[in-house]
């Protein structure tokens, strides 16, 4: 194998080293919080009714989450003093 090629096999495994490193530490300054999300904008499985993302049929639907800056969702404030909620809630859910 000539030096160029491993050269280039060397930085293309760099590369994908911290590609991976990147795509871990961005997951991880996310967190679910439940009940901020507006109808049909949830990121995913938003409890009985609903199978994945988008499918919340309420606005700030207790049991639907969306992701946030990790850190963030207890401040977040919603109409009538409602707040973020790091698990899920009861309020707010679909009739049915």
């Amino acid at each position: 194998m000539s030096k160029i090629v491993k050269t280039v096999a060397v930085a293309g495994a760099v590369a994908a080293a911290l590609a991976a490193h990147t795509t871990t530490a961005t997951a991880m300054e996310k967190e679910k919080c439940y009940g901020v999300s507006m109808a049909g904008k949830n990121d995913c499985a938003a409890g009985p009714g609903t199978t994945c993302a988008g499918t919340s049929t309420v606005d700030y639907q207790g049991n639907a989450w969306t992701l946030v800056d990790a850190g963030t969702c207890a401040e977040i404030e919603l109409p009538d003093g409602r707040m973020g909620s790091l698990e899920a809630l009861e309020r707010d859910l679909p009739q049915g």
